[in-house]
């Protein structure tokens, strides 16, 4: 997810009676744990994580053990628990996953190793400055500067160290569903408004039945949430300025936006807005127009909001989108005419111009105004604090999702400052679209679909009537149901008894299954996802100890990662090697074992 991210699923130790020891109590102890001992005496490792890895843990385990390491591994049932022993500290080395789910690498590094990353348990100077000059750079110039990031994560400090790099898969029904309008983006969550039956009678009278594993939705406001809850139906319910093709280029295809240009300078981006979509809500269980369109004043006010961590309360996704500066309604044509295109002798009006029917005549601030048609249009700039080409990227997130800034100011009323979650419903309030009682769908969606309500066991969409309309982009089918399936054996099992039409993360492990099923296809491509050990820097001797991270850095050994999988995972050096090609590469070296071993017990 990320995704958004995929849980930092750190790993193992056995914990005595279900306690949780405080961080005291783990400071105190933890520095006798990794015992350095005379040179007969194992150094003692505790990995944590949870059983979802247990496969990875044994075999980090193994490789450990047979490297001289006396290893204590500490697996917990669940992500709740887990998190309870991270923040204790209980642990030496953490299994962890990253997802890249905006395609750039700069969402890739930030927020896990920047010293003040949301998630980062790294604090190095040099860290910050690689990847802060690596933002501004396009990419044909960045490669080097995140070869020297990755070279310093782990050859020279060993913060971290990789495992491997997955990849994505999903089964279809292929009789019922048509294979080829089903996407498979290595990003992008996946795209309901393409997905066709192959009955095309069935679009209105059956609905799309997929999967996802957790229930729980943290929010239907897209800057309120960044994970497998919701990434993808966030996704599905509101337009972004661009998008990303599976492949993770930035295009208007499927957006709010005709064209979009990035001004010289790589800190201005102009974005020409669409008059073809309007706002749906919810009325009688039924999706309605509201007759509102989705114009450049509801971009402006997502933008804005996007960028301010005080705009709601538990804003998730306000670092993603830190570099905006301004975003701002243009509305003097000759700014276009006179800003040039980077790297080019282009214009900014003549690209946002390219491919379209009617050229611009005039820009106007009033969203119901624009008449596309007579050359009347919407366009927006947004400024970045400084020259920043990957915020594109984060535009394309769900997180930059477009919502009707009249609708959301109605109802988010509260003072931020003194926000009570028990009396309190702010936009996109999951209880607000659960049945029952509480029910009060107050949803405005500016995507294909909106959700009409949920409960314990599934999330009912349907689609926007006011969505494009005639055009490639309006929904093929007109309800789609989101069925809560948490255990993949039984999410498999439903798509094998025609229980659902598709299967997104189909287990590398059940690949096979799925290829000898005459009714089902796998899709698999390439993913964004790499698992990685996190080093414990706080606390711990191996916090302190950069040959005894190295030690254990080179016992881990790729292949065998590779050989369980029959093949279906590849290597990986850091979070940034399925996205940039640094050419790093991790070999296991057991002589480099032994003399930083050797190393470490003499400090």
């Amino acid at each position: 997810m990320g995704k958004k991210l995929l849980s930092l699923t750190l790993l193992l130790v056995l914990v005595l009676a279900g306690c949780v020891q405080t961080k005291s109590e783990v400071e105190s102890e933890g520095k006798g744990t990794d015992t350095k001992g005379g040179p007969e005496e194992k150094v003692k490792i505790e990995v944590l994580g949870m059983g979802s890895g247990e496969e990875d843990l044994n075999i980090v385990r193994d490789q450990l053990i047979k490297n001289g390491f006396d290893v204590k591994l500490n697996i917990q049932p669940d992500y709740g628990t887990f998190k309870a022993q991270q923040e204790a500290g209980n642990y030496d080395l953490a299994l962890s996953s990253w997802t890249t789910v905006t395609g750039n690498p700069d969402y890739a590094v930030r927020a896990l190793f920047k010293s003040d990353g949301a998630n980062s348990l790294v604090d190095d100077e040099k860290v910050d400055e690689l990847i802060d000059q690596a933002s501004t750079e396009t990419a044909e110039d960045y490669t080097n500067t995140y070869k020297q990031l990755e070279q310093r994560l782990v050859a020279e400090k060993a913060y971290i160290a990789p495992l491997y790099n997955s990849f994505k898969a999903q089964g279809v029904n292929k009789k019922v569903l048509n294979p080829d309008t089903v996407r498979l983006a290595k990003s992008r969550a996946i795209a309901w408004e393409t997905i066709d039956f192959n009955d095309a009678a069935k679009r209105t009278a059956d609905p799309l039945v997929t999967q996802q594993a957790i229930g729980d939705l943290t929010s239907l406001d897209p800057i309120k949430g960044n994970d497998g809850s919701i990434n993808t139906l966030n996704t599905n319910m509101y337009v972004r300025l661009v998008n990303l093709t599976d492949d993770d280029k930035v295009v208007p295809d499927g957006s709010l936006s005709y064209n979009y240009a990035m001004a010289e300078g790589n800190s201005d981006y102009y974005f020409l807005l669409r008059n073809d979509i309007n706002f749906a809500a919810v009325s009688d269980g039924k999706a309605v127009d509201t007759g509102e369109r989705v114009g450049a004043e509801d971009v402006v006010f997502s933008l804005n909001r996007a960028k301010d961590k005080d705009s709601v309360p538990d804003h998730r996704t306000y670092s993603l989108h830190e570099h905006i500066k301004n975003a701002e309604i243009v509305t003097d044509l000759s700014e276009l005419e006179k800003a040039t295109v980077s790297g080019g002798d282009e214009t900014v009006q003549a690209a946002l111009e390219n491919g379209l029917d009617t050229k611009l005549s005039a820009l106007v601030d009033d969203k119901t105004k624009a008449d596309n048609s007579q050359g009347s249009y919407q366009v927006v700039k947004v400024t970045t604090t400084e020259p920043f080409p990957q915020v594109l990227n984060y535009l394309a997130h769900q997180s930059a999702g477009i919502v009707s800034e009249k609708q959301v100011k109605s109802i988010n009323t509260y003072d931020v400052a003194t926000f009570d979650v028990d009396k309190d419903i702010p936009y996109g309030d999951q209880r607000t679209v659960t049945e029952g009682a509480g029910y009060n769908n107050q949803l405005y969606a500016s995507g294909p679909y909106i959700l009409v309500k949920k409960n314990d066991y599934q999330a009912d969409f349907v689609k926007n009537p006011a969505y494009r309309a005639g055009s490639e982009f309006e929904p093929k089918i007109s309800a789609v149901t989101v069925r809560f399936i948490e255990d993949s054996d039984s999410a498999l099992s439903a798509l094998r008894n025609g229980e659902i039409h598709l299967f997104n993360g189909v287990p590398e492990t059940k690949y096979d299954l799925v290829e000898k099923d005459d009714n089902l296809l796998l899709q698999k491509s390439d993913s964004n996802a790499v698992t990685y050990l996190q080093f414990n820097t706080a606390g711990r001797t191996v916090s302190d100890s950069e040959n005894l991270r190295k030690a254990i850095l080179f016992s881990i050994n790729q292949d065998e990662f590779l050989n369980y999988y029959h093949g279906n995972k590849k290597k990986a050096y850091s979070t940034l090697s399925p996205l940039v090609d640094t050419g790093n590469e991790l070999i296991a070296d057991q002589n480099q074992v032994n003399e930083f071993l050797e190393a470490y017990r003499k400090e």
